[in-house]
């Protein structure tokens, strides 16, 4: 009797422990979402516009084409119809499987947060600006910071060409890019979003693994 007593113990702090993790990488989530990092030279002339956006799980960065560089451009699948270009990053796995919070599953969250996972950037076009977009104004210095950022999330083959993902896509208008670095409960798809922004000398969150936590500081 005493034997099971230890072991239903032992599971009950088994039990408390498990839980207790995920409630205090939200805790410090929340505390360091709300901590900002300044605009580096808020007092630059900003004339140019680019856009934040999200689909409530992954957040996109939108640069309008006329705003990127042509190494960022080069090997893009699109069309001259399309003018503005959705760019988000995320694991592989889960962002082919979880375009929605509903798709999301317990075994592909896991393993997207604790096993390090390949990349993907994922690219979405179109034609028009979409009202529900945040426009944030961007200085040259910026600007030309982001479209570095960006394009150093893609992966390149040994030719130096990006590497689509063929067959894959959410609808028409998207693609998937193989991608630097590993995704994990550290470095999610909306860090990606905050760091980039963050590397680009714009405002952002200490850390953030939320969309909101980029959202919030621009709308």
């Amino acid at each position: 009797m005493n034997r099971i007593k230890r072991i239903f113990k032992t599971l009950l702090k088994l039990i408390g422990v498990i839980l207790l993790i995920p409630i205090v990488y939200l805790l410090i989530a929340f505390i360091l979402t709300y901590i900002p990092v300044a605009e580096q030279e808020q007092h630059i002339p900003k004339d140019k516009v680019i856009y934040l956006t999200t689909n409530g799980v992954h957040l996109d960065i939108v640069l309008p084409r006329k705003l990127m560089t042509s190494e960022l451009l080069d090997g893009l699948k699109y069309t001259t119809r399309e003018q503005y270009f959705a760019f988000g990053w995320g694991e592989e796995n889960f962002y082919l499987n979880t375009p929605t919070w509903g798709d999301l599953s317990f075994a592909t969250a896991f393993k997207a947060a604790f096993l390090e996972n390949n990349t993907l950037v994922h690219l979405t076009k179109y034609a028009q600006k979409r009202e529900k977009w945040i426009s944030v104004a961007v200085s040259d210095a910026q600007l030309k910071a982001l479209n570095t950022v960006l394009l150093a999330s893609f992966q390149l083959n040994d030719q130096g060409k990006k590497v689509i993902i063929s067959g894959a896509s959410y609808g028409s208008r998207d693609n998937f890019y193989k991608a630097n670095g590993r995704y994990s409960y550290k470095r999610t798809c909306n860090t990606w979003g905050n760091t980039a922004l963050k590397e680009s000398g714009m405002k952002a969150a200490l850390w953030t693994p939320f969309d909101f936590g980029v959202l919030r500081r621009y709308e």
